[in-house]
This record gives C-alpha cells, sequence and structure tokens, in this order.
C-alpha cells in the first residue's frame, strides 16, 4: 500500500478517535461550566483592577478547575503552597545573587534540580512541579530589567495572579456549582443499574431497543466506581468508617453491569417460571438503586417460586445476577464488611534513594532547560522564553508519556494561536467595551474546557488551547493587533518540544517497556488468582469478595492499556524492536482479558450447576482451573524476568466425565478457558511474532 492508501484509514481513525473523546459524558457539562464562569469572574476582575499574567491566572483556573470538589480543593490548595513556597524562594534567591548572575544561575539550577527530583518521587510531586517552573520562569524576568524594585513587584504579582483566581475557583466549585463525590458515585451506580433494568425490562416485554452493553462499558463503568469510591472517603466520613462495605456495594454493582452485557438479546420461547424470575431480578435490582440511593440496607426480594428459580439455571447470566444480589444481601444482613479497605499509597516511592532513573530523569531535565536559556538570550529573542517552560512541561518518566504531552501540547497550541489569529484580524478591530471581549474569549475558554475535562488522552489539549490564546490576545490591558506574539510562542513552543525529545532520547533513554512487562505479568496473576478463587465458592458470602476481585482485575486491565498506549508512542531509533514489543503486549494483554472472561464463564457455570449431579464433571473442571492458575503463574514469572523468557502454555488435556449433566457446558467451557491460556505468544528474543487473534477490547 502507498501513503495515499492510508490516507482515508488514518482519517477515519482520527475522526473516530476524537468523536468519542468530544463525546459528552455525565459531569463534563458540570465541568465545562464551573470552568467557563471562573475564566469570565478572572477575566473581569484582572482587566478592571490591572492585575497582570491574564494568561497564567486562566492557566491555573482550567488546572484547579477538576471534575469534583475533593480534588478542586486538593489541587487548589496544593497550588497555594507550591506558588508561595516558589516566589519565597525566588526572591530570596534575588535577594542573594542578584548581582552575580553566575551564582544566580547555579543555584536557580540547583534548586530546579532538586524540585525535579522531588516531582518524581513524592506523592505531592505537583507541589514541586509548581517550584521548578516558577523558578526557572523567574529566571526570564531578570533579563528584561535590571532594576531590583520592578523585578521584585513583577514576582510578587506572579503570586497574585495564581492565587487570587484559585480562591475564585473555589468558590465558584463550592457555593455555585458543587459537584460532590457523594452524587457522582450514587449517580454512577443509578447508571449502571438503570442499564441493567433497561435490558431486563426488553426481556420481560419482548423489546429490543436499547443499545447492547460493550465490555469497554463494563471496563469503563468499573473504573469509575473505583476512582468517585476514592475520592467520596476523602469527602465523607461516613464512607471511611464503612469502606469496606461500600467497596462490596461498587464491586456488586459492577458485577451486575457486567453479567448485563452477557444477557441475550432476545429470549423467544421463554416460560414462566423464567418471566417470573426475571420480574423478580428487575424488583431487586430497583432495591438496590433505592437502597444506594437512600443509604438504607439492602434486603433480597423474593417473588418467584422455587421452580421459577430454579428455571435460571439453563440462562448463567440470569444465574449470576442472583447470585450476586443475594450474595450481598447476605453480606448486608451479616453486618460484616467483607475484605479490607485498599492500603493508602505511601507519600515517597520505595526506591526514592536509590533509583538513579530519578537523578537522570532531573539532571537531563535541566540540561534541556539550561539549552533553551543560552539559545533564546544567546539569539537575544526575548518572546520565546515558554521554551523554557515546554521543557519541563513535556517532561515526564517515559518517552512515551513525553511525547504524548508533547504532541497534544503542539496541537492545542497550533488550536489556540489560530483561533487568536482569526480572532486578530476578524473580531479585535471592532472591540471597544469588555463585553465585546467576553463574547471573544468565553467561547474559546468553553471550547478548551470541554476538552480539558476529557480523559487523560486529550484533556491537556484543551488547556494548551486556552492558554496559547489568552497569551496572544488577553496579556495586555486592551486590544492587541500584534502577531508576532502568536508566532513567537508557537516557535517557542515548536523549539522546546523539540529540544526536550532530543535530550530524553539522546541521554539515558527511560522507556516503559519493561514496566509494561512487568504490569502484564502482574495482570496475568490476577487472573491466575481468579481462576483458583473460583475453586473454595463454598458459600454465598464468597461471591463478594470473587466480584471484588473481579472488579480490582479490571482496573489492572486498564493500568496495561494505558502504559502499553505510551509504549506505543515511544520514539525509537530502531522500529523493528519497538514494534515487535507492541505487538507481543498487545498480544499478551488481550489473550489476558480473554482468559479471565473464560474463567468467568466457567465460575458462573459451575456456581450455577453447584448442585446438579455429576461430581466427576466438577472434579474435571477443578483440575483444568489449577492447571491455568499455575500455567499462567509460570508464565507472568517469566515473562517479568530480565531478559524474558516465557514459554506459551501448553494446550491443557481435558478428561470428559462418563456422565455429564445435560446442559451444563461445564466441559465446553474448560476447553475454551484452555484454548485461550495456549494462546498467550512465545516472548523470547529470537521468538517470532506473530499478530493477535483477539481484538484489545471487545465490543
Amino acid at each position: 500500500m502507498t501513503a495515499a492508501d492510508y490516507l482515508p484509514v488514518a482519517l477515519r481513525d482520527a475522526g473516530a478517535f476524537l468523536k468519542r473523546e468530544l463525546a459528552p459524558f455525565p459531569g463534563r457539562l458540570n465541568v465545562m461550566l464551573r470552568c467557563t464562569l471562573t475564566s469570565a469572574i478572572v477575566i473581569v476582575v484582572s482587566m478592571a483592577l490591572e492585575v497582570p499574567s491574564l494568561a497564567l491566572s486562566l492557566l491555573v483556573v482550567f488546572y484547579v478547575t477538576q471534575s469534583n470538589v475533593v480534588v478542586t480543593r486538593l489541587v487548589g490548595v496544593m497550588f497555594i503552597v507550591g506558588s508561595t513556597l516558589a516566589i519565597g524562594l525566588s526572591i530570596l534567591l534575588l535577594k542573594f545573587t542578584f548581582d552575580y548572575p553566575l551564582l544566580r544561575i547555579v543555584i536557580a539550577s540547583l534548586l530546579f534540580f532538586g524540585s525535579v527530583y522531588l516531582m518524581r518521587v513524592l506523592k505531592i510531586g505537583v507541589v514541586f512541579f509548581i517550584i521548578a517552573i516558577v523558578v526557572i520562569y523567574v529566571q526570564s524576568f531578570v533579563d528584561q530589567t535590571d532594576q531590583a524594585d520592578l523585578l521584585i513587584r513583577a514576582v510578587l504579582w506572579v503570586w497574585v495572579a495564581v492565587n487570587y483566581p484559585i480562591a475564585l475557583t473555589l468558590v465558584v466549585n463550592t457555593l455555585l456549582l458543587p459537584a460532590e463525590p457523594q452524587l457522582q458515585l450514587k449517580s454512577e451506580i443509578h447508571r449502571q443499574l438503570a442499564a441493567l433494568d433497561t435490558r431486563l425490562t426488553e426481556l420481560i416485554d419482548g423489546t429490543t431497543s436499547a443499545a447492547p452493553i460493550t465490555l469497554a462499558a463494563v471496563q469503563q463503568g468499573a473504573l469509575a466506581l473505583q476512582k468517585l469510591l476514592r475520592f467520596t472517603t476523602m469527602r465523607d466520613a461516613h464512607y471511611r468508617e464503612h469502606q469496606a462495605l461500600q467497596l462490596a456495594c461498587i464491586a456488586t454493582v459492577s458485577r451486575l453491569y457486567r453479567a448485563a452485557s452477557d444477557l441475550p438479546p432476545s429470549w423467544p420461547g421463554m416460560s414462566a417460571g423464567q418471566l417470573s424470575m426475571l420480574r423478580e431480578l428487575r424488583a431487586n435490582c430497583r432495591a438496590l438503586d433505592a437502597s444506594v440511593m437512600t443509604g438504607e440496607p439492602y434486603r433480597y426480594v423474593s417473588t418467584a417460586t422455587i421452580e421459577a428459580r430454579n428455571a435460571t439455571d439453563t440462562t448463567p447470566a440470569v444465574a449470576e445476577l442472583q447470585r450476586a444480589m443475594r450474595a450481598f444481601s447476605d453480606l448486608v444482613a451479616s453486618g460484616a464488611a467483607s475484605g479490607k479497605p485498599p492500603a493508602s499509597e505511601p507519600m515517597v516511592v520505595a526506591d526514592a534513594w536509590s533509583n538513579p532513573a530519578y537523578m537522570r530523569f532531573s539532571l537531563k531535565t535541566l540540561f534541556a532547560v539550561l539549552v533553551c536559556y543560552v539559545f533564546y538570550n544567546a539569539a537575544d529573542w526575548q518572546g520565546v522564553h515558554t521554551i523554557m517552560l515546554t521543557c519541563l512541561i513535556v517532561a515526564l518518566p517515559s518517552l512515551g508519556a513525553s511525547t504524548q504531552r508533547a504532541l497534544l501540547r503542539l496541537g492545542g497550541a497550533l488550536i489556540g494561536s489560530g483561533l487568536a489569529l482569526f480572532m486578530v484580524v476578524f473580531v479585535v478591530p471592532h472591540l471597544d467595551d469588555v463585553v465585546g471581549l467576553l463574547l471573544m474569549a468565553l467561547p474559546v475558554a468553553a471550547f478548551g474546557a470541554w476538552i480539558s475535562a476529557g480523559s487523560e488522552r486529550i484533556g491537556y489539549a484543551g488547556i494548551q488551547v486556552m492558554f496559547t490564546f489568552s497569551l496572544a490576545l488577553l496579556e495586555q490591558f486592551g486590544p492587541t493587533t500584534n502577531l508576532t506574539e502568536i508566532r513567537d510562542r508557537m516557535m517557542g513552543i515548536l523549539l522546546g518540544v523539540g529540544v526536550a525529545t532530543f535530550v530524553q532520547m539522546s541521554f539515558w533513554r527511560e522507556g516503559e517497556g519493561d514496566v509494561l512487562r512487568q504490569k502484564l505479568a502482574t495482570m496475568l496473576r490476577a487472573v491466575a488468582v481468579q481462576l483458583r478463587a473460583t475453586q473454595s465458592s463454598a458459600g454465598a458470602l464468597d461471591e463478594v469478595p470473587y466480584a471484588q476481585r473481579q472488579l480490582q482485575a479490571w482496573a489492572v486491565l486498564a493500568d496495561c492499556e494505558a502504559t502499553l498506549s505510551r509504549v506505543a508512542l515511544e520514539p525509537n531509533w530502531q522500529e523493528g524492536e519497538e514494534a515487535q514489543l507492541t505487538l507481543r503486549a498487545q498480544t499478551v494483554l488481550a489473550q489476558g482479558r480473554e482468559i479471565m472472561l473464560a474463567g468467568d464463564v466457567l465460575h458462573n457455570l459451575q456456581a450455577a450447576q453447584g448442585d446438579l449431579p455429576g461430581g466427576l464433571t466438577v472434579d474435571a473442571v477443578h483440575s483444568i482451573q489449577e492447571q491455568a492458575s499455575v500455567e499462567l503463574n509460570r508464565y507472568a514469572d517469566e515473562l517479568a524476568a530480565s531478559p524474558p523468557a516465557a514459554r506459551s502454555p501448553r494446550r491443557l488435556g481435558i478428561v470428559a466425565p462418563t456422565v455429564e449433566p445435560a446442559g451444563s457446558g461445564l466441559i465446553a467451557a474448560a476447553h475454551e478457558l484452555s484454548r485461550q491460556l495456549a494462546g498467550l505468544p512465545e516472548w523470547r528474543v529470537d521468538a517470532p511474532v506473530a499478530a493477535s487473534a483477539s481484538p484489545a477490547i471487545r465490543t
């Protein structure tokens, strides 16, 4: 195929990506409104009171405005602390080194180096990111004036320009448009249970109007529930006291949503008993939803007869729904919290003082910044001082993450510069008051806020759109028609990205290939635990821990996907090796998901037919599960070794029993598990690479 042949495919993929990333989802409109409203207030205040650095103020608004009030307050406090420390250190630095340029640069470099190092090793790294960016940004002020009082005044105005928008943002997010994580968690639970209710209603009424629930939606829903529960426990003392029970609740909801995706689109020939059972499940779905909304304990509602419940044994998805609801009801009735709350992350990474990668990263970032500092001073091109900031902004722990951030920064800057150019040519000449200014700026702010409220894959581009636009048009207290500002900002970003990428690739390359292998091994071990756990499913209460482990497995899978997407973006001088790594990782990730799903099917069949005759069948299935778990752990250990030497698992031999319960499907499910297990690829240096037949996400 020629390059022209690939163009339609690339355009189609890009269009699908933008359609998916820009699509509305719950909470996105709220974030956009909060961000736009705060931006409008900041523009009016800064213009009326002539507070400089309006672009910086708007940037802070976009950074601090988060999905809910808990994260907004947390980020706001860290920005206040970081900016205050940064301004204080900058003033002390200027006080003692103003007349000694070389000493000033050396000490500023040491402060920058230490801040970047702490940014990598501390949980509150954003504080030291602010310190690093302010310390290096202040150096550009020194080159513009030789009067100390004007310099200190400019530095203090930076503190004002950063902190008063934070106060406004906190007021808007707390009083005007609050987004409480408790309400968001309940809303997400209601959305998933409503989808289940819709599917059950369709089966009862014999209609098929709603869109099917995909596995991608199941995974995203599981991750959303975990994230919102974490924020809720930070906000609400009641949730902290009953965190284990709340974790069991979201695990049950995620399990119900997963089972809803397996419900058949239609059920021809449904018996009266099966219809009665579906109605009972719908009643319990609504009862669970009401329990979550009101905070009352959930109790299982029994309406169907014993014969009707036995009719669900031939439909694993329906039986799975019933078991999940009964297990959670029994847990609530027992008054015991199943499982332990997840441990909080340590403040400092475990290898903070022993891993040389952190020091190398800090040295590389400092070197790139100093190269850019020397360049723009030697060229006497003060308009491109953003070249230094770009080196720090795109400096992330891996080449893939840095490349992703660089592409978003470039894309956002191009869009923002294009909008600014259009406004300068066609709109600014007609402006004469603040109303016109708001009518020009707020649509761009809303557009940038809509993008920034999306996923991490595209969110930073929205921030960059607004920042580049405001740098070109809103830095002066009056209309501007200077096009050189737009040119200089774009050139600074382009040069900064180029220098930072060259330095990151040339010195101590820090890819995530090895990290990806370790995460894939962790994912496979989590799946192996799931397979082995089915052997101890002796009572209903064991179903809730199983659901919690499944919830965690979805999180591990999503983490592997995010890492793989960054590895695929890593620039490499040897493209062949990178392509092999990416293809093998995609195959392992896809097969790991298929193995987990096959094991889940086998677990559901066992639980649904555990009381039927056929002990030999159960023993044979248990043997397969044990062998599959051992093979997965062996493969994970070999994959995590350095160098990796993972051999494909052997096809497990299944001894079929003489008598198998009619229609149980246990042996067929065991065969499917064995087949998926054998699909894991050889991962050796000399092993051939074959394309995976399984998709990364089944839809």
